[in-house]
């Protein structure tokens, strides 16, 4: 009999699952362990916990965990005495995807200003009903400016926390 707070990590490993399941492009799977991994937190899972917890093969468990590890998204530490692997989020990883958040979100913006500079230049060229509305690309501008520095902020909190 599973108690709530087990339960409740049940569903969130599926929920969490399959949002990183398209976020991340990964397997099912593999998606279940890494949300178990993040769920489970410092502490750290084992290959057993896995296991049970995800109803899984130990093939299936074990091809999905290297390849996260291959990716460089887990980690693992091993405690003095006890020869079990705890497999854990490689802190590295959300750094890397803040960083690739924010690239993504650099593209965009170049993108955005070409297409506005492209449409002024147009613009002077056709009659005043015909014109572009440029209002769109200056709001969105401004938005991928608010969101970069934001998540910058927030990529710079995690740095210094982990030092």
């Amino acid at each position: 009999m599973m108690n709530q707070v087990e339960k409740r990590k049940c569903e969130l490993v599926e929920k969490l699952g399959i949002f990183l399941e398209k976020k991340e492009q990964l397997a099912p799977v593999a998606a279940r362990i890494f949300s178990h991994i993040i769920l489970t937190g410092k502490q750290g899972t084992t290959f057993e916990d896995l296991v049970s917890g995800l109803c899984a093969s130990k093939s299936t468990i074990s091809t999905h965990l290297n390849h996260l590890q291959g990716l460089k998204k887990v980690s693992y530490f091993t405690k003095t005495g006890d020869r079990k692997k705890y497999f854990i989020l490689n802190s590295d990883t959300m750094l890397q995807g803040i960083s690739n958040m924010v690239e993504e979100w650099e593209g965009e913006k170049e993108l955005h200003i070409e297409v506005k500079e492209y449409k002024e230049d147009i613009n002077k060229t056709l009659k005043e009903e015909d014109r572009f509305d440029l209002g769109f690309h200056d709001s969105f501008i401004e938005f991928l400016d608010g969101a970069i520095e934001s998540i910058t902020k927030l990529k710079e909190k995690i740095i210094n926390h982990k030092h």
